[in-house]
Formats: structure tokens, sequence, C-alpha cells
């Protein structure tokens, strides 16, 4: 792969890029934008299929110039996801069986035995990646389509994921080196096509992991701290001083007549509010009627009788 200190941005024309990189087609395709765009800039190419001209730059800049440091507040964690779940089915369901089957067509595992040995490997590497990557799908995307929709994080974090995150492409690395060194009637036009293949899937899978701890992880934790943790709210975080100002709070009452009624000052009141908000992230009387009715600290008939 090229490697270049230009980071492309908005307004560079989309068939420079491509021309340039070769290599980013199979990143295009994961972003669902086609071929046949003319000169459009990779701004308008982006904007007319929705998909965010920034996440996608961000993987593209980090591709080309593994140094890159991209702003992971500007990432849309949405696009990245839908991109990283195109990433997976790109793998396991076309390059690495494109891969198998070639090197099936290149070694005869009747004959040899290093060919059957290979090809074991082979097998069982494409398991690894399979479990690695359907991981993923069922428990990290998951995880941050709930956090996403606003919901609160379960027991789960990414932190778990970043220290489990192993690198699929070593295992592919050795495979290569196992077939330069070692079969022993190499030299066949499809076993180079084949070891080829091998080499570029190991530099994409190189690059996809670069993405996931470059940038998903990162904008993850980013999201994740902007989102209540499932027991950092609700009744059980409020003391009972808390409590007390909730109820007067649905009944209706000023933060004076609160003062005068638990025998505390204004702005004891005052700081009592801004902590319930920050724990229940409820800002509003109405809200926290709610609360207070779902949470059995009020009866709906006090309510109305102080409201009459």
């Amino acid at each position: 792969m090229k490697y270049t200190s230009v980071h492309y941005t908005p307004s560079d024309r989309m068939c420079d890029l491509v021309s340039t990189h070769y290599a980013v087609l199979p990143v295009m395709s994961r972003f669902g934008l086609a071929l046949g765009f003319g000169d459009k800039t990779i701004g308008e190419v982006c904007g007319e299929v929705g998909v965010d001209a920034t996440t996608f730059l961000a993987v593209i800049n980090l591709m080309l110039d593994p140094a890159y440091l991209p702003d992971i507040a500007t990432i849309s964690v949405r696009s990245l996801t839908d991109y990283l779940h195109n990433a997976h089915r790109y793998f396991l369901d076309f390059r690495l069986p494109s891969i198998r089957r070639k090197l099936i067509e290149a070694v005869n595992c009747s004959r040899n035995d290093v060919a059957f040995a290979i090809m074991r490997y082979y097998d069982d590497y494409f398991a690894e990646v399979n479990r690695h990557m359907e991981y993923e799908e069922q428990r990290v995307f998951p995880y941050v389509e709930a956090l996403l929709a606003g919901a609160p994080a379960d027991d789960y974090s990414i932190e778990i994921f970043r220290r489990q995150h192993d690198r699929v492409e070593e295992h592919l690395s050795e495979l290569k080196q196992i077939i330069i060194k070692y079969y022993p009637m190499g030299g066949t036009n499809e076993l180079n096509d084949a070891l080829y293949d091998i080499f570029t899937c190991e530099e994409e899978l190189a690059s996809h992991n670069a993405v996931e701890d470059a940038l998903y992880i990162p904008a993850i934790e980013r999201l994740s701290a902007e989102r209540p943790k499932r027991g950092g709210v609700g009744r059980e975080t409020l003391s009972s001083r808390e409590k007390e100002i909730i109820i007067c709070v649905v009944k209706g009452m000023t933060n004076k007549e609160i003062a005068e009624q638990l025998c505390i000052s204004t702005h004891t009141v005052i700081t009592h509010r801004r902590n319930i908000a920050n724990k229940l992230q409820i800002h509003s009387a109405a809200g926290l009627t709610i609360y207070a009715i779902v949470n059995k600290l009020v009866d709906l008939s006090e309510l109305k009788l102080s409201n009459e």
C-alpha cells in the first residue's frame, strides 16, 4: 500500500483519491459509495448517498497515514459502526473464502502433507477471524446501538473490548511465511496469486484493526462518557434529603418554601436540586413529577390535592 502524509479533505476530487490510491476501493464499498462520480468532490459524493464525509475521510486518511490523528469528536459513531459491519461481511463472506478457493486450486492436499497442513491452518485461522468478528456483531455493536439510543450502559464496557482486542492479521502473516519458506512446490501462477491475496488481505485486516483501535474505540469511549451508567442514576442513588426535595418540588413549592419546610437555606435547596438533576438527568418539574410517581415518592392523589 502506498502511504502518504498528505491528508484528503471534502473539497478534493474523489477520482483523484481513487486514481492515486486504488487500495481505497474496498473502503468505498463498505461505505456504500459507488463509482461513476465524475469530477465530483469527496464531500459531494458522500453527501449524495448520506455518508458522513468526515468519518469517511478519517478512515481513508488513517489508512494512508498510520500516524494520522483525527478529531474524535467529529466522528459519526453510526457511520463507523455501519462501516465496520460491512467490513465484517467483506472479510467473512468474500475476501477470506476467495483466498481459500485459490489455495485449494494451488495446492493438492491428497499428495502433499504440507499442503494439507496449510489448508488446516487456514481453516483454523478463518474460524478465529469469524469468532472475533461475530463477537463484535453480537456484543459490541448492540452495546453501541444502546448508547446511540440514549439508553443507560449495561454491565458491558468498551474497555472490555479494548483489552481483548487482538490483531487478527498476525496469524495470516505466519501462514504467508510458511508458504514462502516450506511449501515444496512453490512458484506456480495459482499459488503466487493466492499468496499475493494473502499479502493484501493482511494489510486490509491491519487497517481494519487500526480503524477500531484509533477511531472506533475512542469514539465509543467518548459516547459512553456522555451517557448515564446503569446504577449511576435512579432512586437508590438519592439521599433522603434529595427525596424530600423532590417531593416538595412536585407539590409545586418554591425554593424559599422548600427551605422553610425543611429548615435549610435557599442556597442549600438550589444545590440539592442541581445534584438531583445531575443524578437523574431530569431538569423539569414535570419530569420529576413522573419520576416521583413511578418510584412511589408521592401518590397521585396528593398532587391533585396540592394543586386544588
